[in-house]
């Protein structure tokens, strides 16, 4: 488990030459390596560990290269995060009705009736924003589908959220991946992309859980 867990953090860290060596090894099938890293981890709630901004920004750096091809590139990721999200939201509206049917004794019913009546007010820029917070945006559309929030509501708005996603980061690569002082130091680049779209999500639970605190403490 240890093993696997260095193996990963390597790779994250070390993106831009595995990515390279992938091409280099698979040519043009690593189109469709970076369709299925980003389908998993926008589509699978069991892998949301999976690196889809830095990858982005790698594989934009390779474009700038001339290791894969910039529209290509764009059309992959966008196809694997589109049709990801839908997948998974597919599997939380599904599979949810069968998980909450008769109660959980980890997840109460009144909570899903929260989540529904959030998403119902705050969907549509939760499925946009949780593009850019790693392990949120492979939770949201699952959430969302057992929330039976609208279909046609939430492709539009995965599709909204999938471009700017998207875009962000392979074009930051694309532009900025080669210059002299981020070829330097990818890794550190790599880690602050990570610490940036980490962070939000660190401070919405912190406050969540004071918040939470708080009503509690009121209602003694």
């Amino acid at each position: 488990m240890f093993e696997t867990i260095k193996k990963v953090i390597d790779f994250i860290l070390h993106i831009d030459v595995h990515l390279l060596e992938i091409v280099n090894n698979y040519g043009t099938a690593t189109y469709i390596i970076l369709f299925l890293v980003v389908f998993c981890e926008t589509g699978l709630v069991v892998t949301p560990f999976l690196p889809g901004d830095s990858l982005f920004f790698a594989a934009g750096a390779l474009c700038a290269s001339s290791g894969l091809n910039l529209f290509v590139t764009i059309a992959v990721c966008l196809a694997g995060a589109i049709i990801g999200n839908t997948v998974n939201y597919e599997i939380g509206k599904r599979l949810g009705p069968a998980i909450f049917k008769n109660g959980n004794r980890f997840i109460k019913k009144e909570h899903i009736e929260k989540t529904q009546e959030f998403y119902l007010k705050h969907g549509t820029k939760a499925i946009v924003l949780s593009r850019f917070l790693p392990i949120f945006r492979t939770f949201v559309p699952f959430i969302a589908g057992i929330a039976n929030m609208n279909p046609a509501k939430h492709f539009l708005y995965n599709v909204i959220g999938a471009i700017l996603w998207v875009l962000t980061f392979v074009l930051a690569g694309y532009f900025f991946g080669l210059t002299p002082i981020v070829k330097e130091n990818f890794s550190l680049v790599i880690i602050g992309i990570l610490v940036v779209t980490i962070l939000p999500g660190i401070f919405a639970f912190l406050k969540s859980k004071f918040s939470s605190k708080k009503e509690e403490e009121s209602t003694i």
